[in-house]
């Protein structure tokens, strides 16, 4: 695909190669639809072949970097099971892309950051928070297994115990939080955040090309070997879709109340 082509993504070209791109539907805080969600895969491939780039910078317009899934788009995965192998491709696409794509890349997380757009924000290679922004994966809280990336690196960045607890709970985490417990690089004061971004991506761009990259392709091994464990828990994610919880999950986020999984009603086991 040419730049052009790309409908909510948006892009400027800065020196030395560094590209920023724009997660740009801020009306809904940048939440992804099915075609955010494709063009999410497809971004990685282009990046990869423009000669012109060295450097990849991305985040969100306006307040959010990307408030998770479409909540029509979430309904429609949950009621047509024919859509879920699109979905199950989709997504992996979006992680291995990034992992394949030896180019660097770095996330700017200027505001909440939860499904797509957190798996995203976290694969980065590099990535650099706000400290006043939230993350959270999110996926329990709808009903629904921690597939997208959560499994293949958030146990490599932060560790098992604090893996588990964030991805079971769906806790939000702040920047300074998730700095201090490994999950991104940095974080800064937010009115820091696109200016460090684009240091850090500049001095990348200036630097031995090759050895930056093949460094990044040899670290990204770690990834690989985790391939399999992030294939299943697609797997299931995309199982629980079919269940009966996350039509309750769905239904509690429209409404802005807890939850009432019947997974967990007495009597269930």
């Amino acid at each position: 695909m040419d730049y052009a082509q790309y409908k909510h993504l948006t892009f400027e070209r800065k020196p030395h190669g560094v590209v920023l791109i724009t997660i740009d539907r801020p009306d809904v805080l940048n939440a992804t639809n099915d075609r955010l969600h494709w063009e999410l895969t497809q971004i990685w491939r282009t990046l990869e072949t423009d000669d012109g780039a060295r450097v990849a910078v991305v985040t969100g317009r306006g307040r959010a970097f990307s408030a998770g899934g479409d909540l029509d788009m979430v309904d429609a995965n949950a009621r047509d099971p024919k859509r879920l192998a699109g979905v199950l491709r989709e997504a992996t696409d979006i992680v291995y892309n990034m992992i394949n794509c030896d180019k660097p890349i770095i996330s700017a997380i200027n505001g909440v950051a939860v499904g797509a757009g957190l798996a995203v924000a976290i694969m980065a290679d590099i990535s650099i928070m706000a400290e006043t922004a939230r993350l959270t994966d999110g996926h329990t809280k709808l009903g629904v297994v921690a597939g997208d990336h959560a499994a293949i690196i958030w146990p490599l960045l932060c560790g098992m115990a604090k893996a588990k607890y964030y991805l079971l709970t769906s806790d939000f985490i702040d920047g300074k939080e998730a700095e201090r417990i490994g999950l991104v690089s940095l974080a800064v004061p937010a009115e820091q955040l696109m200016p460090k971004a684009l240091e850090v991506a500049d001095k990348l761009a200036q630097g031995s090309q090759l050895a930056i990259r093949w460094t990044k392709r040899s670290l990204n091994n770690w990834l690989r070997m985790a391939g399999p464990i992030f294939d299943n828990s697609m797997a299931l994610e995309l199982l629980t879709f079919m269940g009966e919880d996350v039509r309750e999950g769905l239904q509690a986020i429209r409404e802005k109340r807890p939850p009432k999984f019947p997974s967990a009603q007495e009597g269930r086991a």
